[in-house]
């Protein structure tokens, strides 16, 4: 897909750092949400208990989804910079 314009670039900008933050976001989503319901279950009141955990998990989503999140924005990048004559006028 070649955006014919500015705009098309931005929305495809948008569109990419969105769906490239969704799961790193999901997965610190989820493990939050599991910790917050252990920690209710067990009457475990500690708020700093939930951050090595989310951490972890980032990182390790990290290094599953990287690949694919930098092969995306290094295509959009490509793609800016291949057709920046155009866009510079």
């Amino acid at each position: 897909m070649f955006p014919v314009n500015m705009n098309d670039v931005l929305a495809e900008a948008v569109w990419i750092a969105l769906t490239t933050a969704l799961p790193i976001l999901f997965v610190a989503m989820v493990i939050g949400l599991v910790i917050g319901i252990l920690q209710t279950a067990t009457s475990i009141q500690e708020q700093t208990l939930i951050f090595i955990p989310k951490i972890v998990a980032v990182l390790v989503s990290l290094v599953a989804f990287g690949p694919w999140m930098f092969g995306r924005v290094g295509d959009l990048a490509r793609l800016i910079f291949g057709q920046l004559e155009r866009f510079v006028r």
